[in-house]
């Protein structure tokens, strides 16, 4: 069989999808087999292949069908792309004990992590790595004109300055397909560029965040610091060699609310020291006391691998994890008393089967919790994805709750069931608009529809945050905005000072 005889019957495949309307994989799949059986092909295309011949033959596209042929569409149905680069081999300044340190890895990050493959592929390059999950996203059918750029590989701010302002001007590089002289003409390309970034997350200690260090960041673009809290409890911090305090980490969190960053917290049930009822309580204090109140959260249950301390400490019968069973016990409690305004964005770290010793090996833990009907009122789990019939009875939600040096004010447009849009709004020495995220599968920035991003709640809640501002007496509202969104904000009568968009009342 020629390669043309097989363009011909996936051209034929697509004229025949169009002109049927197929809505189903079911019905695509039919098709298929009919025109396959027609040529006297042996396989059948895949839908990646149909997508790629849709593309370049077809200039006017129909969404429905694009939506069909998507791999993976969780990917974009979030209403961004997430592209994870990896920074490279670098020393930590950390000593925990459950940390794995294996040669020639970024410090906690094991050789075999979906992610660092892909890094280790690339040498850690972050041009390669971006431009290479930009074309793995578009591959498959997803659009790729709104990102969030998320850096890994330890504690971010231990690194070497320089190497983290070339580290971030290359990834915006990849971003505009064009090489610049530094990272603020690199930022400045991006506000128009065909790949924006969104958003830019960074990870780090809580001990390394000082005033000093979390403006660096935000003039490096960041938008999300994501902290190892990991325990709120002194004693378990020293048992585990964590090399902070509680009181180190609080004081973290208030300055990164206060300069508007979201904060992602990574939080370790199953420690050395901890016990069911202590973790089930750190997770009650971490969604209730005004010192902590994370935006999102990762739960990362503690499992033992060879390249850790832990790994000897349970081999001398030191540690004992949690069983299956009373792990995924203490998850659906975590599930219960989750806010509304908070995301669980994993429930597992991503460490293949075979490097993990002793502990949870359950990979699908979030699909077992929904199966056994566990209840949660988290963002992550109220997300639409493809259901958006309810949009019309979305209706405006105001919540707010107490924090360190102000108050959080979480707008939102939702149904009992759907969280559709929402809006952080920070009220302290100044009022800043932490975060603006609609959901739905994402579409290009030029594109107008009926899709949730479409709809204007973004717009309304922004309006309804700047009339909060206004009546608290504030003279003007900032938004901690990502480089490719400032046009967007600029469209709406504000302007950029000092890294944010700011907009006097």
């Amino acid at each position: 069989m020629s390669m043309h005889n097989k363009q011909k019957a996936i051209l034929e495949i697509i004229q025949q999808a169009l002109k049927k309307r197929v809505k189903t994989a079911n019905q695509l799949r039919r098709i298929k087999a009919q025109v396959i059986g027609k040529y006297g092909i042996k396989g059948m295309p895949t839908d990646v292949e149909i997508l790629r011949i849709y593309n370049e033959e077809f200039k006017i596209k129909n969404e429905e069908f694009l939506n069909l042929l998507r791999t993976r569409k969780i990917r974009t149905l979030s209403g961004v792309a997430v592209i994870a680069v990896l920074t490279k081999p670098y020393p930590c300044p950390g000593h925990c004990v459950y940390c794995p340190t294996q040669k020639n890895m970024p410090k906690s990050y094991l050789s075999n992590e979906p992610a660092v493959m892909r890094a280790i592929r690339y040498k850690f390059d972050p041009y390669k790595q971006v431009q290479a999950r930009l074309r793995a996203l578009q591959d498959n059918g997803h659009e790729t004109d709104k990102c969030e750029l998320i850096v890994m590989g330890g504690t971010w701010s231990f690194l070497p300055r320089k190497y983290q302002e070339q580290f971030i001007k290359r990834c915006f590089d990849a971003f505009n397909e064009k090489k610049s002289k530094n990272l603020e003409e690199a930022k400045k390309i991006n506000e128009k560029a065909k790949h924006r970034v969104i958003g830019l997350t960074l990870e780090t200690r809580p001990d390394y965040i000082t005033e000093e260090e979390a403006w660096r960041m935000r003039k490096l673009g960041a938008t999300r610091v994501e902290l190892g809290i990991q325990t709120v409890y002194d004693d378990i911090l020293k048992l585990n060699k964590r090399g902070h305090t509680v009181q180190q980490a609080i004081d973290a969190i208030q300055i990164l609310r206060g300069q508007g960053f979201k904060i992602t917290f990574h939080m370790m049930p199953n420690l050395p020291g901890s016990d069911l009822e202590k973790d089930l309580q750190m997770f009650k204090d971490i969604f209730s006391k005004p010192e902590w109140q994370p935006d999102q959260i990762k739960i990362y249950p503690c499992v033992v691998t060879k390249d850790a301390e832990l790994f000897r400490w349970w081999k001398a019968g030191k540690y004992q994890p949690y069983t299956d069973a009373q792990l995924i016990k203490l998850l659906t409690d975590i599930k219960k008393i989750v806010p509304p305004y908070v995301r669980i964005a994993r429930l597992i770290r991503d460490i293949p089967e075979v490097s993990i010793e002793a502990g949870n090996k359950i990979s699908n833990l979030r699909q077992i919790l929904q199966q056994q009907g566990v209840k949660c009122n988290c963002i992550r789990c109220r997300e639409p994805r493809q259901n958006l019939e309810d949009t019309k009875d979305a209706k405006f939600t105001k919540r707010e709750y107490k924090v360190f040096a102000g108050r959080e004010i979480f707008l939102s447009y939702e149904t009992k069931k759907y969280l559709f849009s929402f809006l952080r709004l920070h009220l302290g020495k100044t009022a800043i608009i932490r975060e603006v995220h609609t959901y739905g599968q994402m579409t290009p920035v030029k594109e107008k529809g009926q899709a949730v991003q479409h709809l204007g709640f973004g717009k309304k809640l922004i309006k309804k945050a700047e009339e909060i501002a206004k009546k608290n007496k504030y003279q003007k509202i900032s938004v901690i905005s990502g480089v490719g969104v400032r046009d967007y904000y600029r469209k709406l009568g504000y302007r950029l000072e000092r890294e944010y968009m700011v907009k006097k009342m």
